[in-house]
């Protein structure tokens, strides 16, 4: 095995409890560690190498559930792109489901629901609901293969990709979280990384896709500049291009055209990703993955704990209406996962929230504090100030 794939294999199971920790010793041990064990042979480094992984891998068992690939199969394919994606996100999972959690009652766990299609493949799916500090919280993992019929085929296509056959061998692994707090002071945060492989006329197609956005219930501008400086770096550590271009596309994205307004304050959204490589690409999604749990707990636990009344629960549940249209008329990856082959509905549905509400013509006071909401949502704020300083330097 190369450098660069046991760096890499290193790297997507850092999580694992035994590395932690070592990670955490002081310097001098390590020092110390390496001028006691003296210079051992090429081979012997091989094998203690080969040893740790295979023990890493073996730890997975620590996590939500049982991988959906079984333990041997992922030991003999750690080069493989599939193994290496279904590595990451068991761990994202695991990571994000234990931080939640750290910041509920004790009594309040994530429900685990392990599950498996005819076709190939299954799903790990986890939901917390009724917590104090969540409603409802949901963390997905899917790892799926078989063929794709026609029509989601074409929900593919709409997403620029264009394939010859009507049906097309495919695999695709991803993870996918919503969190919808009870208190309309802490934001909804949804996040989804994702894999795809389609054959189409014995080619071999690939790409990454997925992003973060944050939906406020009530504008707080530090905590959207904290998220978005946040995304900023993970992105930042690739390509210094990529959060102005990924940020923008979200912002498109998540645009209710029939409300004439934004889900939320937005983050960063990207599809079709297959440049420079596999591996770099890979790289990034896994920066962007590790970048979530930053990002959005400095802000629960800044504000779990806020006053509020009924005036602003009734605000947030219309709000939570608007999350549910846009999720059920527009978003892509519900429709992709409504016209997958046994397509599993509770999952799939898995991101909307417990309580929602609709009002007739609901208008918010002016210069309220629902209000100030709004004008963000109509018109996309540049939380960074990038175009302010390109102009400056101009």
């Amino acid at each position: 095995m190369s450098y660069k794939v046991a760096i890499r294999s290193f790297k997507t199971l850092t999580y694992v409890g035994s590395y932690k920790k070592l990670r955490d010793r002081p310097v001098p041990y390590y020092c110390a560690a390496l001028l006691g064990a003296g210079i051992v042979t090429y081979n012997q480094y091989k094998q203690n190498k080969y040893r740790a992984e295979a023990k890493e891998i073996m730890q997975l068992r620590n996590y939500m559930a049982e991988p959906i690939t079984p333990i041997s199969q992922l030991e003999k394919t750690q080069d493989d792109m599939k193994a290496q994606m279904e590595m990451l996100i068991m761990r994202i999972q695991a990571e994000f489901c234990r931080a939640l959690e750290k910041e509920e009652d004790e009594e309040a766990k994530f429900k685990v629901d392990r599950w498996t299609r005819k076709e190939g493949g299954g799903g790990i799916t986890c939901v917390l609901q009724d917590g104090r500090v969540f409603e409802k919280a949901g963390v997905n993992i899917s790892v799926v293969s078989g063929k794709l019929p026609p029509a989601a085929v074409q929900q593919m296509k709409s997403r620029g990709k264009n394939f010859e056959n009507k049906e097309l061998p495919f695999f695709a692994a991803g993870v996918s979280a919503v969190i919808h707090p009870r208190n309309p002071m802490v934001p909804t945060i949804h996040f989804n990384y994702r894999y795809f492989e389609v054959e189409d006329k014995n080619e071999v197609h690939w790409w990454f896709g997925g992003g973060t956005d944050l939906t406020p219930y009530y504008l707080n501008e530090e905590d959207a500049i904290h998220f978005h400086m946040t995304l900023k770096h993970a992105c930042d550590a690739h390509d210094a291009s990529y959060y102005e271009k990924f940020k923008k596309w979200c912002d498109d994205y998540f645009h209710i055209p029939h409300r004439g307004e934004r889900r939320g304050v937005g983050g960063i959204f990207f599809d079709d990703v297959d440049q420079p490589n596999q591996q770099s690409a890979f790289e990034f999604v896994t920066s962007c993955a590790e970048a979530v749990i930053p990002s959005y707990l400095p802000i629960v636990q800044k504000h779990k704990d806020d006053a509020y009344g009924y005036y602003e629960r009734q605000w947030q549940l219309l709000r939570r209406g608007r999350y549910v249209e846009f999720n059920l008329i527009y978003d892509r990856g519900t429709k992709f996962g409504l016209h997958t082959p046994e397509a599993r509905y509770e999952s799939i549905l898995m991101s909307l929230p417990l309580n929602a509400k609709w009002e007739y013509m609901h208008e918010p006071k002016p210069n309220s504090p629902e209000a100030k909401l709004m004008q963000v949502l109509k018109v996309p704020r540049d939380w960074l100030l990038i175009q302010k300083s390109k102009s400056s330097t101009t």
